[in-house]
């Protein structure tokens, strides 16, 4: 681990996109630090100035609109990163429903480098650009929902709200790859071990699939914590598989855990809201499923319905399969008797 304490020293960004958090732990009035993570390289920023903070290089407070920004800084940019400037100024309400794979395809560049535009404009990442585009490009009242107009009182909300779920449901029951499903419910059944992994609003399901997996027989498991999510994806074998769920597919822990998972020979499964991503481009085994309208969202609480929907799916083809889960339910709902009046 190394400090820098001298300010003029140069850290090139595509040095350290792969290394793990270098910080210091005393700096002096006159230091510039830099502070580095898997996918998120925060530039030097003048002292005394936290990053993300709205006087640092990380806020896109500090930036104003973000497309003229984008616009004035295209010239000092690389060739790649001019494309995916480009493409984001001929659409930018459509790169919010994309994922930083799709944007890179698009672009003619790799997510690498769609990462790397972000941080030039002082942007933490692909994430942070989606949501400046949204608060832009998109009416407030639509950022919760497309169809939602502003004078829309309770009874408009609540059914909108409901019949856009349901209509992401119908999408899903139309689109879903039925021979994945099935490919994906038996390796289930057959792993030794099933370790998932997730983080945010997908660490719910993860929980919740897990638990229910267990009630049919089957060793499932989920650790909240991404340090125990990562130590036990290494710690997995052959026989073994790890389930990933993730809304965009760019999520950095959930990354690392699936790569720990594949270098250790576990069989590796994916459910996501987008066919391109970092994390289907890792996995052996991928589950699409989710709602365009959520793709900015930062709950995405319509995919997560969806995904909640795919996961149960799974779960009632695997209580079919497995030759002990009638048994195995049983004993569960005995135990549940304990715990209710």
């Amino acid at each position: 681990m190394k400090c820098i304490f001298d300010p003029s020293i140069q850290v090139k960004r595509s040095s350290v996109l792969h290394l793990g958090t270098i910080g210091c732990s005393r700096a002096g009035p006159n230091v510039k630090f830099v502070t580095m993570t898997p996918q998120n390289v925060t530039q030097p920023g003048p002292a005394g100035v936290a990053p993300g903070s709205p006087g640092s290089h990380g806020s896109h407070g500090s930036l104003g609109p973000i497309m003229e920004h984008v616009r004035a800084n295209s010239a000092s940019l690389s060739a790649a990163e001019q494309r995916v400037a480009r493409a984001i100024l001929s659409d930018p309400v459509g790169v919010v429903h994309l994922s930083v794979s799709d944007l890179a395809q698009i672009a003619g560049s790799s997510p690498a480098t769609v990462v790397r535009f972000c941080q030039a404009l002082g942007l933490r990442g692909f994430q942070e650009l989606k949501l400046a585009l949204a608060r832009e490009s998109i009416p407030a009242e639509r950022q919760l929902l497309d169809e939602i107009e502003p004078g829309d009182g309770p009874a408009e909300v609540t059914t909108k709200v409901l019949s856009g779920a349901a209509n992401a449901l119908q999408s899903a029951a139309q689109s879903v790859n039925a021979e994945a499903m099935g490919q994906v419910a038996e390796l289930l059944g057959d792993a030794r071990r099933i370790v998932f992994a997730a983080v945010g609003t997908s660490a719910s399901l993860a929980a919740d699939v897990a638990y229910r997996f267990t009630t049919i027989g089957l060793d499932a498991s989920f650790a909240a914590d991404v340090h125990v999510q990562h130590v036990t994806a290494r710690m997995l074998t052959a026989e073994d598989l790890c389930f990933a769920i993730s809304h965009t597919g760019s999520t950095v822990e959930t990354l690392a855990t699936v790569r720990a998972a594949a270098a250790a020979g576990a069989a590796t499964v994916a459910l996501t809201s987008f066919a391109t991503s970092p994390l289907t481009e890792l996995v052996d085994h991928v589950l699409v499923a989710g709602s365009r309208e959520t793709a900015y969202r930062i709950e995405a609480m319509t995919s997560r319905i969806v995904h909640l929907t795919i996961l149960d799916a799974l779960f009632v083809l695997l209580a079919l399969r497995q030759p002990n889960a009638q048994l195995a339910l049983a004993e569960t709902a005995d135990i549940l008797i304990e715990h209710r009046l």
